[in-house]
């Protein structure tokens, strides 16, 4: 089953159940797919690899969202972002545990042959190819500073 199909069955037990956080999500999400469908110009639809990017996208805007609201005193604003997290983020593949991500990392860090800080790019590029849909962005980044740090 495609993204576009599951989250047109997610969208009517959405409305069935007159859940407006995750109508409001889904229908972000698919409005989205259908920005980014138009624009590459593609009929048949976005490879599996552009879906989990475009998801992470959503959800890393509504965790800065949330982050910012939360800032700012306005925890009736960053909850429904958070919510809305959620709903989102049972679309991606299952995250790696820190553990997981370390070893990946350690592995990587000893292919490239990295040492020092000055080596976090090399690996950062590779990690980030490497762990695609599998870790978020800033895990990767903290996980590549430690083992080098």
């Amino acid at each position: 089953m495609s993204l576009q199909e599951k989250l047109m069955v997610k969208m009517k037990e959405a409305m069935k159940s007159k859940d407006k956080v995750a109508l409001e999500s889904l229908r972000a999400v698919k409005s989205e797919i259908l920005l980014a469908q138009t624009k590459s110009g593609a009929s048949e639809g976005l490879t599996k690899d552009e879906e989990i990017k475009l998801l992470q996208k959503l959800v890393k805007q509504r965790k800065d969202s949330a982050t910012l609201y939360k800032e700012q005193g306005r925890d009736d604003l960053a909850e429904p972002e958070l919510e809305q997290v959620e709903i989102i983020a049972q679309f991606l593949p299952e995250q790696m545990s820190e553990d997981e991500l370390k070893k990946v990392i350690a592995g990587i860090i000893e292919t490239v042959g990295a040492s020092s800080m000055k080596d976090m790019g090399k690996v950062m590029g590779m990690a980030s190819k490497q762990l695609a849909g599998k870790a978020d962005g800033k895990a990767i980044s903290l996980a590549v500073k430690q083992l080098l740090g």
